[in-house]
């Protein structure tokens, strides 16, 4: 008998976050320290939330990453080629079956829309992180990224029009293919594609996890802008708002504030509060240093009354247009071998199999 797989919610309970390693080789490289350093504290924060790190490493830095861990770490190195740190858009998605077993999946990642080189990044699931799961891994030729989908606890998946239409990713593949995809893909009953809602200088084309994201008590946090009425943001964050009451009226929303962030070229950065990771019942929210981050920290309390709402400090992340979320990815429990979950629990560790 089939038995139907449906993406896990974000807060489902989990046994690790992926995340990759900055190195000298990727456009870190101005901030590396600083950036390194917002990398240690998230993997204090997820260990403390009671997940492991499953860490990708060049293997330039195999040798040096140890020494930088806290003594209480719970990290496995994985020594790994890749192109960039957004884990979030090329690391393996898990759906549960109705036992509760997590199945890796994972679409085609290219840059967002050939944006960036990602040969590398499009090769990590199957030749690191597949062998670190209880099942085999399934690869889906469609283009999609991790970021541009939100799903909830009952199967309602969102993302965004401006993304999925970028004829890069797959040429002019409608919208009502789309949801066919995902619905057979990641077992969602409903899609909700959104027509407006884009920060500037984002390049992924306005991505779900920037903009819209659910709570597990019917609850919408949306990135807003009713600080900054004439910021260039307003209209269309405002129509994503409305967009949000007519599609899901059911939901209560809780708006972000806008933080104003610009490059040290006078770029407006897409600094987005919505960028947070929940983990085990703790929500890892960026801020940046801004006057706005109190308010996002009041209104993310209030969206999650039952988590434990921390800070981290990821104004070095926003300099290179992405945020928290960007750079994470959530394994679910019941989905990593029994021999990975051993080495996440002995401490700070080195996987040894790599794959050529």
């Amino acid at each position: 008998m089939h038995t139907q797989k449906r993406l896990a919610p974000e807060w489902a309970d989990i046994d690790a976050v992926i995340l990759a390693w900055p190195h000298s080789g990727t456009d870190w490289a101005p901030w590396l320290a600083k950036a390194r350093q917002t990398y240690l504290d998230l993997i204090q924060a997820i260990n403390n939330a009671s997940a492991g790190v499953i860490l990708l490493c060049s293997k330039d830095d195999i040798e040096s990453v140890p020494s930088q861990l806290s003594d209480d770490a719970r990290v496995l190195i994985v020594s790994a080629d890749f192109n960039d740190t957004w884990v979030r858009d090329y690391g393996f998605l898990t759906v549960n079956d109705e036992k509760g077993l997590g199945h890796p999946v994972e679409f085609t990642f290219n840059g967002w829309g050939d944006k960036f080189d990602a040969c590398a990044d499009n090769q990590v699931n199957s030749r690191y992180l597949s062998s670190l799961c209880k099942q085999p891994l399934t690869s889906i030729s469609l283009v999609a990224e991790g970021g541009a989908l939100e799903i909830d606890g009952n199967g309602v998946l969102l993302s965004t029009k401006l993304c999925l239409t970028n004829p890069k990713r797959n040429g002019d593949l409608s919208l009502e293919a789309y949801a066919e995809l995902f619905s057979a893909s990641l077992g969602c009953s409903k899609v909700i594609i959104f027509e407006h809602g884009h920060l500037e200088g984002d390049d992924t084309d306005g991505h779900i996890d920037t903009l819209v994201r659910f709570t597990p008590n019917t609850g919408l946090v949306l990135q807003g802008a009713k600080n900054r009425k004439d910021d260039s943001h307003f209209a269309g964050l405002e129509a994503l708002s409305q967009e949000c009451t007519e599609k899901l009226p059911e939901h209560r929303q809780f708006h972000l504030p806008l933080p104003f962030i610009e490059s040290e070229d006078g770029d407006r950065l897409p600094a987005s509060y919505a960028n947070y990771l929940i983990c085990n019942g703790n929500v890892l929210l960026p801020v940046y240093g801004q006057p706005e981050d109190a308010e996002a920290i009041s209104t993310v309390k209030e969206a999650y009354p039952h988590f434990n709402v921390v800070p981290v400090d990821c104004s070095v992340l926003v300099q290179q247009y992405g945020s928290l979320h960007c750079i994470s990815m959530q394994v679910p429990k019941n989905t990593l071998t029994s021999e990975t979950l051993s080495c996440l629990n002995q401490g700070v560790s080195i996987h040894a199999t790599i794959k050529p």
